[in-house]
């Protein structure tokens, strides 16, 4: 089967860095190319560490382009675990391979164009960050909605509520406008909420089975996931932190690893005590037809075994 054509757009990040590492390393799939925004870290640092993980990958050859700088119209805030640059310091050294000089709103049009005008194959869209870039595509260029063949967004938090504020998760908080914007385009929606990820925990036996990999890479994926404490045991249950964004690349490559069902889906973003919460529509109650599928639960072992079979191959 031809691989599947995707966009990973991203804001790296730790969660970013492994999920584009699982992304290269699946033959699945076709990284046509990679999109910065600002989010967990400055833009300047999102795009250097895309790079890096590119070159950890051994796949110079990967075009990363940088993007928005801030998001829409809301004050700019980063990730809680911005220190050390989003990369835990100089775990991997500085890129060599150029930064490509096109605007990523640029290349997502021009893709994205292309295919609408059925001039290549629709292409899937990972969205691991703030929707920012995205949402300033489709504003431009309406007409690119249809040549989405889907977007897959880790983003929102319904009963799970938030990692960063009492009710929002980071990505949608960081730029709701943007993500209304994203939901509301036509173009269909997978959302990867925290309801999901919260699942897929990076527990201390999970961790030491990366690190056993015998390769560079699961040696430092084991340090950045182990480079500051992300665990939770009082919200978890358990020890260990949750993997969000690879979560997305895994739907692509296991779907029968996953389930959701679609609803309609809105972000707040109005109220500054609920800024950025996903309210999700299960029942009907408003009238509007879904505009996302809404995944809700995930088979961690699964995702952990794929995971780690994939970055084995390194």
């Amino acid at each position: 089967m031809a691989a599947i054509p995707i966009l990973i757009d991203t804001d790296p990040g730790v969660d970013d860095a492994v999920a584009i590492l699982l992304a290269l390393a699946s033959p699945e799939l076709e990284v046509r190319a990679i999109t910065a925004v600002a989010g967990n870290v400055p833009l300047d640092d999102t795009a250097r560490n895309a790079r890096k993980v590119c070159e950890l990958a051994g796949r110079p050859d990967v075009a990363v382009h940088a993007g928005c700088r801030k998001p829409l119209l809301r004050s700019q805030i980063f990730g809680k675990y911005a220190s050390g640059g989003g990369l835990a310091g100089d775990t991997l050294p500085a890129p060599a391979m150029p930064l490509r000089p096109q605007h990523a709103v640029d290349v997502l049009v021009f893709e994205l164009g292309r295919a609408a005008h059925g001039e290549a194959e629709k292409i899937t869209v990972c969205t691991l960050g703030p929707l920012t870039n995205l949402a300033v595509a489709l504003a431009h260029s309406p007409h690119i909605a249809k040549g989405i063949e889907k977007i897959v967004v880790m983003g929102g938090a319904f009963a799970a509520l938030g990692n960063r504020s009492i009710a929002a998760e980071f990505n949608m908080l960081a730029d709701p406008h943007a993500a209304r914007i994203v939901l509301a385009s036509g173009a269909p929606v997978v959302l990867v909420p925290l309801d999901l990820t919260f699942q897929a925990l990076a527990t201390p036996p999970r961790l030491d089975a990366i690190r056993s990999l015998g390769n560079r890479v699961g040696e430092k994926v084991f340090e950045l996931l182990t480079h500051i404490d992300r665990s939770d045991v009082e919200r978890f249950g358990v020890e260990g932190g949750p993997l969000h964004d690879p979560t997305v690349i895994g739907l692509l490559l296991r779907p029968d690893l996953y389930r959701g069902r679609p609803a309609f889906v809105d972000v707040e973003c109005d109220s500054p005590l609920t800024l950025g919460h996903t309210v999700v529509d299960w029942r009907g109650r408003t009238g509007r037809t879904p505009n996302a599928t809404v995944m809700t639960a995930i088979d961690s072992a699964g995702f952990f075994a794929l995971l780690g079979t994939r970055l084995g191959r390194f």
